[in-house]
């Protein structure tokens, strides 16, 4: 009996600690461009995690339209704010359908900046501690380039190579010869800002609207920009992961030897904990999957320490 009583009092905890959390809307403009976001924390005082997308048009609970249905961000912020800590992330200008009309001829520089506005944002708001920024998968690159002024940057599944290194090696696993047309388009995307001719099975890559996206993208390699960082830096990545692998995130440690490597077993790239292979595709398009516990126990000691 006495065991039940301990467990029924921690359980009665927990729910108190969620209940108490503090829920606010935020709306951070770029220009005309707007970034709504969520902030929420139990305290003040407290460390605020700031939360720079991946690729794609992420909104601000890590979910894509109708296609990705992950949820992954939202998890993520559930369990990070009942370790009090605060946490922010906003819906990616490419989530937002009041920025669509003003998303021609985007550049990568456009998200670091977006980036940056958030932390200005919150740079002067005394309820936080700190800022630690964490990017996923191509925001971590995006934070790298936005870290300024932060107190702590977090790597979550981030890229060690340029993009146009990163998009040729894939290609080339499904097809040898598309993939030296694709180093091709590169080279001369990279030469002169435009393609001439592009090969017909990779226009949806390389279509006229994407090319100064990528050009500019293709300009930043992180293994240089990581060393550029001064601030304590914790490189993490899912031995699961099927789009960045572990070799990455070494690479990252590498190029900067004081950074904190951390691989985090049976964990993909949205961030849960899997219990059957067969599940990593699966996790994309569902919640139903548990956010891996020690992802969010390496962030709270590395943020903590």
């Amino acid at each position: 009996m006495k065991y039940k009583y301990i467990f029924f009092l921690l359980f009665i905890s927990t729910i108190s600690v969620a209940q108490n959390i503090t829920l606010e809307e935020v709306l951070i403009k770029n220009d005309s461009i707007e970034l709504p976001g969520t902030l929420s924390f139990t305290k003040t005082n407290s460390p605020l995690i700031i939360w720079i997308h991946g690729s794609g048009n992420i909104d601000r609970n890590g979910n894509q339209g109708n296609i990705v249905k992950a949820n992954y961000i939202q998890k993520f912020r559930k369990a990070i704010n009942t370790k009090g800590i605060a946490f922010f992330s906003y819906d990616k200008r490419t989530a937002n359908p009041k920025n669509f009309k003003l998303l021609k001829r985007i550049s990568y520089e456009d998200l670091v900046n977006d980036a940056k506005k958030v932390i200005s944002y919150f740079k002067n708001d005394q309820r936080f501690s700190e800022i630690i920024l964490v990017g996923h998968s191509q925001g971590s690159l995006t934070a790298m380039l936005a870290s300024e002024g932060v107190d702590k940057y977090i790597s979550i599944a981030g890229p060690a190579t340029t993009i146009d290194k990163t998009i040729v090696q894939q290609i080339t696993k499904q097809s040898k010869p598309l993939g030296e047309s694709a180093k091709a388009h590169f080279k001369e995307l990279l030469d002169t800002g435009d393609i001439k001719q592009v090969n017909p099975f990779l226009v949806s890559i390389f279509a006229k609207q994407n090319l100064k996206f990528i050009a500019s993208w293709a300009k930043h390699n992180p293994t240089e920009e990581i060393q550029k960082i001064k601030i304590p830096i914790l490189i993490i990545n899912g031995d699961k992961d099927l789009q960045v692998k572990m070799i990455d995130a070494q690479k990252l440690h590498s190029a900067n030897p004081n950074s904190t490597l951390a691989i985090i077993s049976n964990m993909n790239h949205v961030l849960v904990k899997l219990e059957n292979d067969n599940d990593n595709m699966k996790s994309y398009y569902s919640d139903n999957f548990k956010q891996s516990i020690k992802l969010i126990t390496t962030i709270v000691a590395f943020i903590n320490n």
